[in-house]
């Protein structure tokens, strides 16, 4: 009789994904069970489990170890990204609880969701396989579908929650194709044999169906950083979302669609190195030109930093063109910093904003320096690190990636970030004017942050100027993550 070879599991390499999906599980059973309609606790237990996952994944640094037949890898590289989505759901979290309760909309399915969106993000930043990649971009989707609606009273929620669903199931299809065709070109979808394969059979590089296949599958990833032109989408989900389900949108999705993005076209396309960098450059130079100047003519706040998001993903992409170790460090260095200034931009939106996101508008934030000094300061030190104004982690950030692209050779390229960089600076600075050089229309009497945002606010704060003044060490950790 014929025996049946059983693969070895490893279930150390997906011990983070494991505990969180627990946590996230046991959530959902305490949210049935637990009466009342404040949820709160939900989110103190979330944080709970997330600080137990983070233990879980940086105990593994420079320990890489390979599980379930070579589908899954946690190695430096996954355990950096994984520690950007903690993080980005750990802030989200911390400034839901008084927007949830204000909008009327504070159902403990939230937190569930929020993190069974980070396991996704994880199984992409650690798939080694093509399957493993797209079924965590598949989980990270079909929560982030639903949380851009979660508020179902409002209809701007509703029309992004069914944006997202429509385009997003298309960018899959592209995405799934991408992957059918190099799967019938290699004779597989591990990433490793793939590279193994073409490097034994040189002519398959110019195989059409081979290919084809990279471009579907960099179309794919490109919807999902929101670059340029596949960004169409990002505006309006943005607007329409709730928002701290926006601040988490542009946060840690992004990353973790950089993370795949990197570890597919490095480790399975290598032979095509000099046509997938031709395709990024365009991107690069689309996405943030795009981003910033439709950025330019915005009125709301969140469809501005909407578009600024696009933006900030060329500039990561600018990085990705320059295709070297340092190029790779300084994206999940930016990553980490735009987690962090981002997210805490968003906190001071939802501070300002009224029931019904009224008050979204720029005009709205006129004399907030008067009324609310403190809140105007932290506000312009993120508005600040968007822009790349030292000494922010927005500076180190984009002079990492752009003394990268310098450093391949793609010195117009790095000019032309640095312009675009420079035309952000406009629509940044336009919000501080209103802060500070109009009168105010409003006393701001409502804008006191509850414990749980005044956290999040001091986080990140610290980690923006920490980051840019001393940005050395977290650097080299993420120089250490990219030493495949």
């Amino acid at each position: 009789m014929e025996t049946i070879a059983i693969p070895a599991i490893n279930l150390a390499v997906v011990m983070p994904e494991v505990i969180l999906s627990i946590v996230a599980m046991v959530l959902l059973l305490v949210n049935v069970f637990v009466p009342g309609k404040n949820k709160g606790y939900l989110g103190f237990l979330s944080l709970i489990g997330l600080a137990v996952t983070a233990a879980s994944t940086v105990s593994a640094w420079g320990l890489p170890v390979l599980g379930f037949n070579g589908t899954v890898v946690q190695d430096n590289f996954a355990i950096f990204f994984k520690v950007i989505f903690l993080i980005s759901a750990a802030l989200a979290i911390l400034i839901s609880d008084r927007y949830m309760v204000q909008e009327e909309c504070n159902q403990g399915e939230l937190y569930p969701l929020i993190l069974f969106a980070t396991i996704g993000m994880m199984l992409m930043a650690s798939g080694t396989d093509l399957m493993v990649i797209f079924l965590g971009l598949e989980l990270l989707s079909i929560c982030l579908y639903v949380l851009a609606g979660f508020n179902r009273a409002s209809l701007k929620s509703n029309e992004a929650g069914l944006k997202y669903f429509l385009l997003g199931a298309f960018s899959t299809g592209f995405l799934l194709y991408g992957m059918a065709l190099t799967y019938g070109a290699t004779g597989s979808t591990k990433i490793q044999v793939i590279y193994s394969f073409v490097a034994g059979n040189p002519a398959v590089a110019t195989n059409p169906l081979f290919v084809i296949g990279m471009l579907l599958i960099a179309v794919g990833f490109s919807f999902k950083i929101a670059a340029a032109p596949f960004h169409m989408w990002t505006p309006d989900v943005y607007e329409g979302a709730p928002t701290p389900i926006t601040a988490f949108m542009s946060a840690g999705p992004k990353a973790a669609g950089f993370a795949a993005f990197i570890r597919v076209m490095i480790f399975a396309f290598p032979m095509l190195n000099a046509h997938w960098t031709q395709v990024l450059w365009i991107l690069a130079v689309l996405t943030m030109t795009v981003g910033n100047v439709i950025a330019l003519s915005q009125d709301n706040i969140k469809r501005m930093l909407a578009y600024s998001s696009i933006a900030h993903a060329g500039y990561a992409l600018v990085g990705f063109t320059a295709c070297n170790a340092q190029g790779a460090a300084g994206i999940l260095f930016y990553m980490l910093s735009y987690a962090f200034m981002n997210i805490g931009a968003f906190a001071v939106i939802i501070l300002i904003g009224k029931k019904g996101e009224k008050n979204g508008n720029v005009q709205d934030f006129a004399g907030l320096g008067f009324k609310k000094p403190l809140l105007a300061v932290i506000f312009s030190v993120f508005l600040f690190s968007l822009a790349g104004i030292p000494p922010t982690a927005g500076f180190i950030g984009k002079f990492y990636l752009f003394s990268a692209a310098i450093k391949s050779g793609y010195v117009g390229l790095a000019i032309i970030g640095v312009l675009n960089s420079a035309a952000s600076v406009y629509y940044y600075l336009r919000v501080m004017v209103y802060m500070y050089m109009k009168d105010p229309t409003e006393e701001f009497d409502w804008a006191g942050a509850t414990p749980s945002i005044a956290i999040c606010l001091l986080a990140c704060v610290g980690a923006t100027l920490v980051l840019g003044i001393v940005p050395g060490v977290v650097l080299e950790w993420a120089q250490k993550a990219v030493m495949f």
